[in-house]
């Protein structure tokens, strides 16, 4: 009990357990971009991967710079005004997850930081792995070469 609390976001709480996400078969991933200006989005801000149950876990960064993951629906999109527009739709091609989809999830490893919590997940899927980290606040969401 007492590691938990050491890896738990002081903000945000522990969320998920990584362990809970085994033997889940991704279906789908949708996501949400920050477009401003017309601009193409350079990342993700949130991501949620849904499993042929039609459950999600929502990926995102917390204020603190901790990786928030958590069972949560994607939201609308929604305008910001002069700050531009966040629109939340299907994760298309280049994404690290379009790979994986149909794919169950075979192990998952989480990296911690003393002050923030789990700042890193790291998927392995039967054709793959994915890590998901906050760095410096940004969600960032890559294919892991085995090597």
């Amino acid at each position: 009990m007492e590691s938990k609390k050491l890896n738990a976001c002081p903000l945000h709480g522990a969320g998920v357990s990584a362990g809970s996400l085994v033997g889940r078969r991704l279906a789908r991933v949708a996501g949400s971009w920050h477009v401003y200006a017309g601009d193409v989005p350079e990342g993700p801000l949130d991501v949620w991967l849904i499993d042929d149950r039609g459950e999600a876990v929502h990926l995102t960064t917390g204020s603190d710079w901790c990786l928030i993951v958590e069972v949560s629906e994607p939201h609308a999109g929604y305008d910001m005004g002069g700050s531009g527009l966040v629109t939340v739709g299907a994760v298309g091609e280049g994404s690290p997850f379009v790979d994986h989809l149909g794919e169950s999830i075979l192990a998952a490893r989480e990296d911690h930081e003393p002050h923030a919590g789990r700042v890193a997940l790291e998927l392995s899927f039967p054709t793959g792995r994915v890590r998901c980290e906050s760095w410096a606040g940004e969600l960032r969401v890559t294919s892991v070469s085995s090597v």
